[in-house]
């Protein structure tokens, strides 16, 4: 229990309070769900809470998520450089529409700005458009909103659409022990986790957005502003050739513990990771931060996870080869009721958003 109250402190300290988030989540979820059509024209599909949900568009399935880049957005204010942060939005919409099955086809945006300065909306609309071009989407439409009193900054938001069989929407229900998880690697922190390394590097260790970590290869800001992975190409390459794909799983906030969100009674055991990319045992590092909350708050190295029939992990591996993405088989799913993510190498076990000693 000291370790779990250390954790959130930790989160607090820095401006994240997850216990709070999750109270209000909560009401929220009971008063939305309360407009849901139960069946016919406009029916919810899915429950809150996975990736994406699906309305039944007289029996079409639409796909709909939104997302933002998050407090990523201040380091590109810090760097003056906003020409790869629309990338981040695209990337967390559109990954979020694969783990439903779902073919991403458009998404409009929202930035919200304390000032409008032509410069840097021309460079978010270059990022932007740079991600639609990977993922083969449009852009239609979207808003910007001049908050001065409001904004510090920017702050950049998308929705995105897409379209899936009614009868192909997966959720992870098929998942059964044996089945084995594919981890795709990240490019680094993505977009997730942000608050908390601004605090360990700015506020810690008293570096500047220009200093340079021989660790890194580059400097601080390069490294933080790498953009998210688009994960939209080879999935729905392997989406077409794999009749079975068990689950589909963006690693984001919570790291690896967004595993069991998978609608099974499914854990997963995850013994052969590689090794994380150095940004993260900087941070480790510099920050005092244990291991255990590492894996809470960061993919640790693993941006987007496909699980398979261990018969048709050599073909998904192949596919994502083929796109020139470095993947490996990371670990299997196993029976648990608990939904436990056990990393025998780390000695930690998961359940809900928390790791713990195993």
């Amino acid at each position: 229990m000291a370790a779990r109250n250390i954790a959130e402190n930790q989160h607090k300290a820095s401006g994240v309070d997850i216990a709070e988030a999750d109270a209000g989540l909560n009401n929220i979820v009971a008063r939305i769900t309360a407009t849901w059509p139960k069946t016919g024209f406009g029916a919810v599909q899915l429950p809150i809470g996975y990736f994406a949900n699906v309305v039944d568009i007289g029996g079409t399935g639409i796909a709909i998520t939104t997302d933002g880049v998050g407090s990523k957005a201040m380091i590109a204010d810090m760097m003056r450089q906003y020409d790869t942060i629309g990338i981040d939005c695209i990337a967390m919409n559109v990954n979020d529409l694969l783990c439903i099955g779902a073919t991403p086809v458009s998404l409009v945006d929202y930035i919200a700005v304390e000032k409008a300065d032509a410069v840097m909306l021309d460079g978010i609309a270059v990022g932007l458009a740079e991600g639609a071009r990977q993922s083969n989407i449009s852009i239609t439409g979207g808003e910007i909103s001049q908050l001065r009193d409001v904004v510090r900054g920017f702050d950049l938001v998308g929705t995105a659409i897409g379209t899936v069989a009614l009868d192909r929407i997966i959720v992870g229900r098929d998942l059964r022990p044996g089945d084995v998880v594919i981890g795709l690697a990240s490019s680094g922190i993505h977009s997730n986790g942000m608050t908390l390394t601004r605090r360990v590097f700015f506020e810690q260790a008293r570096a500047k957005i220009d200093t340079y970590f021989s660790e890194l290869g580059c400097t601080l800001g390069e490294e933080l502003l790498r953009p998210t992975l688009i994960y939209v190409p080879e999935i729905i390459e392997v989406l077409h050739e794999i009749s079975c794909v068990k689950a589909l799983i963006h690693i984001t906030g919570d790291g690896l513990l967004n595993l069991p969100r998978v609608d099974a009674e499914i854990g997963f055991v995850i013994d052969d990771l590689p090794p994380p990319p150095p940004l993260f045992d900087l941070i480790e590092k510099l920050g005092g931060i244990s291991r255990t909350e590492m894996f809470e708050v960061y993919n640790m190295g693993i941006g987007f996870c496909v699980v398979v029939d261990k018969a048709d992990a050599d073909v998904a591996l192949a596919i994502l080869a083929r796109h020139g993405r470095s993947a490996s088989v990371i670990g299997h799913a196993v029976g648990d009721p608990t939904k436990s993510v056990r990393l025998p190498r780390e000695k930690l076990i998961g359940t809900g958003k928390r790791f713990r000693p195993e």
